[in-house]
């Protein structure tokens, strides 16, 4: 939302310098996933190189729905957005003399449902234009005839839930009503998390968002403690967070929840020439995972030579871990756990 102050959160988790106020283009930045497995292997192997899972972070312009005109130019970037995998929603809690309040008030909880029936209503344009279309083109012989019947009934179910403002993730009940309308990027149907900006004199406090939240991954932070602190160096910001009472950078917690807000796991390769997280859809099986790396991995897979990595950090050494019978060869169906540390075998 306009004035929440997300633009100072991107650069609190990219160390970037935040977006001008008012700023109208979308910007981008590339974030390291934090996750201390990575480090530790780090230490173990002294690889060439390291690699971190990463999370693509788009800033929008400030989104605001005071009156038609604001409403029209949200909609518009409402269209620019349908292909995103999920949104964050950052709600303004902190008080400001020199920072207007949108709608003229300090309300996240306001903020946020105004935005998701904001969704909502778009969502619903989108599903009325959709069932127009179908109720004509059903008429005609063509090939997907049948489809485009069985999509019509979809339609009617969505729009008659959207009225009752439910959002489609929680009116499609199958991968094949999913599959139905997945190209057309419904924007109640993709993954949400809010994040709560605070002022610094709120730290340690809980803002209950009520049932406005319900089902969503919530973060607090204070985005400009937090800028301040990814522009410090390791000894300075580890002295800065004791002096705030913060045991780690909220921005970790904001990156670490849009990766499991996104339904997404690491597994590991480790090695003197490289250490990396490979991140992939929780259920992802070892044989897809093997295309992750490279399709003729995919392609000529064999097995899969995998260790835990709590069972690595235990016995300290690979041939200990093996030594104590925890080494396992896995096939192509085997679902991948997050931590696993993976040698594909395989031959093209």
């Amino acid at each position: 939302m306009m004035q929440s102050g997300k633009s100072t959160i991107m650069s609190a988790i990219s160390g970037k310098p935040a977006a001008m106020s008012g700023a109208i283009d979308i910007t981008e930045v590339v974030v390291p996933v934090p996750d201390e497995r990575i480090d530790w292997l780090t230490g173990l192997y002294q690889p060439k190189k390291t690699v971190n899972a990463t999370v693509d972070c788009l800033d929008l312009p400030g989104l605001c729905f005071t009156d038609d005109n604001t409403r029209a130019a949200a909609r518009r970037l409402f269209g620019n957005v349908r292909t995103v995998d999920m949104f964050v929603i950052v709600v303004r809690a902190f008080q400001s003399d020199t920072v207007p309040a949108y709608g003229g008030s300090v309300n996240p909880v306001r903020d946020l449902n105004d935005l998701k029936m904001e969704f909502l209503l778009a969502d619903l344009e989108m599903v009325t234009t959709r069932i127009e279309r179908l109720e004509k083109a059903i008429h005609k012989p063509t090939k997907t005839q049948a489809k485009d019947k069985a999509e019509l009934a979809l339609q009617l179910k969505l729009q008659e839930g959207l009225e009752s403002e439910k959002p489609i993730s929680e009116l499609i009940s199958s991968d094949s009503e999913l599959e139905l309308v997945r190209s057309l990027g419904f924007l109640t149907l993709k993954p949400m998390m809010v994040v709560v900006n605070i002022g610094e004199d709120q730290i340690g406090e809980t803002i209950d968002l009520g049932k406005a939240a319900q089902g969503l991954e919530v973060v607090t932070m204070s985005a400009e403690i937090e800028a301040e602190i990814a522009q410090l160096d390791k000894s300075s910001r580890d002295e800065f967070m004791a002096d705030m009472g913060l045991t780690e950078p909220a921005a970790n917690k904001f990156v670490e929840s849009c990766y499991s807000t996104l339904g997404l796991i690491s597994f590991l390769t480790v090695g003197k020439d490289e250490v990396r997280a490979w991140p992939i859809r929780k259920g992802t099986t070892a044989l897809d995972a093997a295309g992750k790396i490279h399709s003729d991995i995919k392609r000529g897979f064999i097995r899969a030579e995998t260790i835990g990595y709590a069972d690595l950090r235990q016995f300290g050494s690979e041939k200990e871990v093996k030594a104590a019978g925890k080494s396992r060869l896995e096939g192509k169906t085997y679902v991948v756990q997050d931590g696993d540390i993976i040698n594909f075998r395989f031959n093209v």
